[in-house]
């Protein structure tokens, strides 16, 4: 996907400026029960439930492509999430996942939710249906964790029908806090790592990240109001026995947050409302 694209997109203006999966473009489509488990107390989809959601329905895609076995592991680089219209529980959300933009190391892979909404004692009152769009842009590695190239098989599938095979990394987010510091508005605070929030490459899970974005907006609760959009840019891995630290500061509708690994930015997030 053209840098352009991507860098002047708002959520305010997603359902015209998400492009539609153009006709003969391969997509992987699933279905998956929203659970209580996966929202918050206003019974709305978490950010970590959408990166979960994401994370499987791309393993799942994996595994039935032509290319399981030459590509078995991707590392993703950058999440992009525009609530449009919040999924709430109960409910079954459809996903379908194409690939929007690739290069010889990496690729951007669009991911639509439409969520099918049920009623329960919980949450009886008949409500629209829920969208959230999504993009992720990521990297194929070695077993190692190092950058690799895509199978010739995997690039054939994957660049089907994608605008763009020559895709760049340019980061949406800013990647330090400094240049906010003389507003004296920053605030810090540590989040603890638990077991659980590693996966099999022994780093922090990309999801795990999330619940420091849900802690964080428990105090900034009209940012989520309307359409708002995440991106979250995973900059550094974090490992067992890490101690991160968390700035933040908010201006105006939008909220940035720097996650810090011995001074280092290893993760950036911003949260605006549009």
């Amino acid at each position: 996907m053209a840098e352009a694209r991507v860098d002047s997109r708002t959520a305010v203006d997603s359902k015209s400026s998400w492009a539609v999966k153009g006709a003969g473009v391969p997509s992987f489509e699933a279905e998956f029960r929203v659970r209580g488990s996966d929202v918050a107390p206003d019974l709305t989809l978490r950010f970590d439930s959408v990166a979960r959601i994401l994370q499987d329905v791309a393993t799942d895609d994996l595994a039935a492509s032509s290319f399981g076995s030459t590509d078995p592991y991707w590392i993703v680089r950058r999440t992009i999430i525009d609530v449009l219209e919040p999924i709430t529980w109960p409910g079954t959300v459809s996903l379908e996942r194409w690939c929007s933009g690739l290069s010889t190391r990496w690729a951007n892979m669009r991911v639509r939710i439409v969520e099918i909404p049920e009623v329960n004692a919980f949450n009886p009152a008949p409500r629209r249906a829920g969208v959230i769009e999504t993009e992720s842009f990521w990297i194929n590695v070695n077993v190692s964790g190092f950058p690799a190239r895509i199978s010739d098989e995997g690039f054939r599938h994957l660049s089907a029908g994608a605008p763009e095979t020559r895709l760049r990394w340019k980061s949406m987010n800013p990647g330090a806090p400094a240049a906010h510091l003389g507003t004296g508005a920053i605030q810090e605070r540590e989040h603890v790592i638990r077991a659980t929030d590693f996966d099999p490459f022994g780093h922090v899970n990309n999801s795990a990240y999330w619940a420091v974005v849900e802690d964080e907006l428990s105090d900034h609760l009209d940012i989520r109001t309307g359409p708002h959009r995440a991106v979250i840019e995973y900059l550094k891995p974090v490992t067992p026995n890490s101690r991160i630290m968390v700035r933040r500061i908010r201006v105006g509708d939008r909220l940035s947050l720097w996650l810090l690994v011995n001074g280092t930015v290893v993760t950036t997030v911003v949260v605006t409302k549009c």
